[in-house]
């Protein structure tokens, strides 16, 4: 999560931004930099590869001077961290400086587009905007309308913020999708633009968050808004100055907001890590060499509840992506059971919090047997990262709902990315390959946000159904978790009784269950086992069930058999329970508070599970 924050009014910019910029250091960051309209009339741009600390240290009694600045603290996506690489972002003057938090999922199009008038200073796909926005000001724009154009001919989701020399005073900020919050502050006689709150409550009260497709026109006593070019009115709510409130930001609950923040999660989890220049997964924590990784004869992926559903998942990535024999166990049965492992063996441990007792008993044992280890994780020196010899962190930030979804999502995320990684590793991945792995994971924030944009279908079907006490879910292949994920976020926390099994399993004794008090969700994607889908879907009609279906857009076959259907995009079908299990997270939220079920502190349930 990119931190961003901006400041226009009477008082130097610098050290406000920067301050602001360090209350957003828990969203994690690999460089840092500060643009400031000098008095001169010139921009200073001060960035560089290291934390906030660094930059200020490198400043100590030469700080630029200004009223207006914007600053950023980057993850790393496109380009290594570099003091390059770093944002703030020029154009060829040097006079229109940008920050951005996204993929320009159209990056390298758009350079070849710009052609060789403009000069590129960086690897990072970011540097395209300011060039765009360069060539839409020749036009005769002013910076607003400009930005509005450049949005248009961004692919992705987008948080922006642009301000220019030729425009003192003014701040243009732009939100498109759902990868990237912005937030206006309304101060007296200044004016502040963050991507989070802390970064704002030091200062005011009254904000404004930007809805997708917005354009604020900020300056020191006013702020204008657009939305798909026509102005509109967005009124400042004011947010109560207590710890909850502020984390919570615009949401009723933290489960709504985590749910939210998914398209950022994954994203986090991606940045430095996907090298889409070079098609390569360079993974900063799994420094094991190519000939350990060549020993490897099986993979063992554990895990509990959540995190043993996106194990499950993460088998299908080891076994069609890397080519490794895999298996995945439930940890607390794994280390019962006496398994048969060695040297030879990599353990996969996926743990949100790293603390989780019978996941890292299973480490242990793996531990005593000689075992290789790459532990899948949210927690920042936990213990499964002590124990592990490699580490994927999730990079989601603080998870405060008992029920996980966003590190649910970051965790397949990283199993993805560590299946490549280990892939290339052991040369069984070439370029040409990888390149075909890492696009449609460049595509998979916005499409995550895509699907939340439709959140209000779930609002209506929980409406529906939310007085049934007993539900089936129903996948195949991959979505065979997917479906135990969505039935075990229901049970968690709206109480309903909820099972799921693979579709193939239904004539085998869940097909007794059918009757019309028993809504069955089925997920239904493209590909080989759609026909057998349609076939359960069908079987269930024929007992007089109800269907809820979940398919990919453009299958209109599916609304003629389903009694209700909700679409996600296409993507990849290794990639698609990230976006199918979004609908499934968001029926059981909106069904739960329809129940009036506290969703973020579900009955008997913990966070982490620290006693067997």
């Amino acid at each position: 999560m990119c931190g961003i924050n901006g400041y226009v009014g009477e008082r130097e910019a610098a050290p406000i931004v920067l301050d602001g910029l360090s209350r957003l250091e828990y969203r994690g960051y690999d460089s840092v930099g500060v643009a400031v309209l000098q008095d001169s009339g010139e921009v200073s741009i001060h960035k560089r590869a290291g934390k906030i600390g660094d930059l200020s240290s490198e400043l100590t009694d030469r700080w630029p001077t200004g009223k207006q600045a914007i600053g950023h603290t980057r993850w790393a996506t496109h380009g290594k961290p570099s003091d390059a690489n770093a944002h703030p972002h020029a154009d060829c003057t040097g006079r229109l400086v940008v920050i951005h938090n996204g993929i320009v999922e159209n990056h390298q199009e758009l350079r070849r587009r710009l052609g060789d008038e403009h000069t590129f200073a960086s690897e990072t796909d970011t540097e395209v905007i300011p060039h765009l926005l360069e060539n839409n000001l020749k036009d005769g724009m002013n910076l607003a309308d400009a930005l509005t154009k450049t949005m248009n001919q961004l692919e992705g989701a987008h948080a922006v913020l642009a301000m220019s020399a030729d425009e003192p005073g003014v701040i243009v900020a732009a939100r498109a999708g759902n990868a990237g919050g912005i937030v206006v502050g309304y101060g007296r006689g200044e004016n502040y633009v963050a991507s989070d709150l802390p970064a704002l409550l030091p200062h005011t009260r009254n904000v404004v968050f930007l809805d997708d497709g917005d354009i604020a026109v900020v300056r020191a006593k006013t702020v204008e808004y657009r939305n798909g070019g026509r102005p509109v009115t967005r009124e400042p709510q004011e947010v109560p100055y207590d710890p909850v409130s502020v984390a919570k930001g615009n949401y009723k609950h933290f489960m709504q907001k985590e749910i939210g923040e998914q398209p950022e999660a994954i994203l986090d989890t991606i940045r430095g890590r996907a090298n889409f220049a070079e098609a390569r997964v360079d993974l900063e924590d799994v420094q094991i060499s190519p000939s350990r990784l060549g020993s490897i004869k099986r993979v063992v992926l554990v895990g509990m509840g959540t995190s043993l559903h996106a194990a499950m998942i993460g088998r299908h990535y080891f076994e069609r992506i890397a080519r490794m024999p895999a298996e995945v166990d439930n940890a607390s049965e794994w280390r019962y059971r006496e398994p048969v492992v060695g040297p030879d063996t990599l353990l996969v441990s996926v743990s949100q919090s790293g603390e989780t007792v019978d996941t890292l008993a299973a480490m242990e044992l793996a531990r005593e047997r000689g075992c290789l280890q790459v532990t899948i994780c949210n927690g920042i020196g936990s213990q499964a990262t002590r124990m592990a010899d490699g580490i994927v962190y999730t990079r989601c930030g603080l998870e405060i709902g008992v029920a996980s979804t966003k590190t649910y999502l970051a965790a397949i995320t990283a199993l993805y990315l560590l299946a490549c990684h280990i892939g290339q590793e052991r040369g069984i991945i070439d370029r040409e390959r990888m390149g075909g792995y890492l696009e449609p994971i460049a595509h998979l924030p916005y499409l995550a946000g895509e699907v939340l944009a439709r959140g209000a279908e779930q609002e209506e079907l929980a409406h529906e159904f939310a007085r049934f006490d007993n539900f089936l879910f129903l996948g195949r292949g991959i979505h065979y978790p997917v479906v135990m994920e969505g039935a075990l976020k229901l049970k968690e926390v709206s109480y309903i009784h909820a099972e799921g099994y693979p579709a193939g399993e239904m004539k085998h004794g869940p097909i007794a269950l059918i009757d019309p008090d028993v809504p069955v969700v089925a997920v239904v994607q493209k590909g080989d086992l759609r026909a057998k889908m349609i076939n359960n879907i069908e079987q269930v009609k024929a007992r007089e069930g109800t269907v809820i279906a979940i398919g990919v857009d453009g299958d209109d076959e599916l609304e003629e058999k389903a009694d209700r259907t909700f679409y996600v995009p296409e993507t990849s079908d290794l990639l698609s329970p990230v976006l199918t299990s979004i609908p499934m997270q968001l029926f059981a939220y909106n069904v739960a508070v329809r129940r009036g079920c506290d969703v973020d502190q579900p009955r008997n349930l913990a966070k982490t599970v620290t006693v067997e």
